[in-house]
C-alpha cells in the first residue's frame, strides 16, 4: 500500500496557507506587512499560491523609514508588480513632518522606533482589523512568544501575558471594535527552512542577500555598508570586503556578516554553519535586553 507523506517544507508551507486562508476568511480588512526583506517575500510568495488565480484579497503594506537600501525599494516596486498586488505605503518621514514623531538625534539615531508610530496610523487611516507579518519563533526571544493571531488591544498594544491559546489549528480572530490582530503564518519556519524554501520554489530576492564586493566600514562590532545614510566617522577606515546581508532593515541598524556565498547552495551551507542568530547583527536590538519585547508592547512589528 503507498503512502502519502509530505515533507517538513511542504508541511510549513501547507500550515501558512491555511493561516493566510484564516486570515482572509475570519477579517474584513486585512493586510500583509511587507518590507521587502526575504520573509515578507516568502509571505507574499505563500499568499500569491494561496489563492491563484484571483488576485490577493489583501494589500502589501510598507513603512517606509526613508533610510531604506536602494536595491530593496527597487525589487519591492518590482515584486509587487509581478505578482499584480496593491501596494500602500506608510511614510515615517510624513510622520516627522506632521510632528507626529520626533526624530532621533546624535551619533546613533536610527529612525527604527519610529516605524511603530507610522504602522500604527497607517493601519487606523485603512481600516485593518488584522495585519500579516512575516516573523518567526527562532529569529528573537520576544517573537517566540507570539501566537499565530496575536491580539492588539484598540491602542495596537500587545500583552504577552493576554494571548488566547491555540489549540487543534483552531484561531480565534474575535475582537471588539477598535482591537486589531498580528498574525504570524511563518511562526514554526526557521532561518534554514526560508532557505530552503526560496531554492525550492526559486523565488526571487534582493540582490544584498547574495555575497558581493562592497565598501563597508566596522562600528561597534558591526559592519555596516557605505551609503548616502551610513558615512565613515573621525577615526573610522573604509575597506572593501565581500559581504552578504542575513536580514533587511535600515541601511543605518542592518549589519552585514563577511561572505563569498554567491547562490542559495552556498547560503544554506553558512547558515548552517553560523553560530549567531541572523539578527545577532542588528543594532537595534543591541540597545537593551528587552529592546525587541519594549517595542513590540507598543505596537513595532
Amino acid at each position: 500500500m503507498s503512502t502519502y507523506q509530505l515533507s517538513h517544507l511542504k508541511q510549513l508551507e501547507a500550515e501558512a496557507i491555511y493561516i493566510l486562508r484564516e486570515t482572509a476568511a475570519q477579517f474584513g480588512n486585512p493586510a500583509l506587512l511587507f518590507s521587502g526583506g526575504k520573509d515578507s517575500i516568502v509571505m507574499a510568495h505563500l499568499a500569491y499560491k494561496a489563492f491563484h488565480p484571483a488576485r490577493l484579497p489583501f494589500p502589501l503594506v510598507h513603512v517606509d523609514t526613508g533610510h531604506n537600501f536602494n536595491e530593496t525599494m527597487e525589487f519591492r516596486d518590482y515584486y509587487v508588480d509581478k505578482i499584480g498586488a496593491r501596494l500602500v505605503v506608510g511614510s515615517v518621514q510624513e510622520s516627522i513632518d506632521n510632528g507626529d514623531v520626533q526624530e532621533e538625534t546624535g551619533l546613533d539615531a536610527s529612525r527604527n522606533a519610529l516605524q511603530t508610530t507610522t504602522l500604527l496610523d497607517t493601519i487606523e487611516k485603512h481600516g485593518y482589523d488584522a495585519c500579516l507579518g512575516g516573523g518567526r519563533r527562532d529569529e528573537e526571544k520576544a517573537r517566540a512568544k507570539e501566537r499565530f493571531f496575536s491580539h492588539r488591544d484598540d491602542f495596537g498594544q500587545w500583552d504577552p501575558k493576554n494571548q488566547r491559546p491555540e489549540l487543534w489549528n483552531l484561531f480565534n480572530g474575535r475582537k471588539q471594535q477598535g482591537e486589531t490582530f498580528r498574525v504570524f503564518p511563518l511562526s514554526n519556519w526557521t532561518e534554514m527552512d526560508i532557505w530552503q524554501y526560496i531554492k525550492e520554489e526559486k523565488i526571487e530576492l534582493p540582490s544584498l542577500y547574495f555575497a558581493a564586493e562592497r565598501e563597508c566600514l566596522e562600528r561597534n562590532g558591526v559592519i555596516l555598508a557605505i551609503s548616502e545614510f551610513v558615512q565613515p566617522r573621525e577615526g573610522e577606515t573604509v575597506e572593501k570586503k565581500s559581504i552578504r546581508f542575513r536580514t533587511m532593515g535600515d541601511a543605518t541598524i542592518t549589519g552585514a556578516v563577511e561572505s563569498v556565498a554567491v547562490d542559495y547552495d552556498a547560503i544554506i551551507d553558512e547558515v548552517a554553519a553560523a553560530r549567531q542568530t541572523e539578527r545577532g547583527n542588528r543594532t537595534d536590538d543591541k540597545r537593551s535586553e528587552t529592546s525587541m519585547e519594549d517595542r513590540k508592547k507598543e505596537g513595532y512589528f
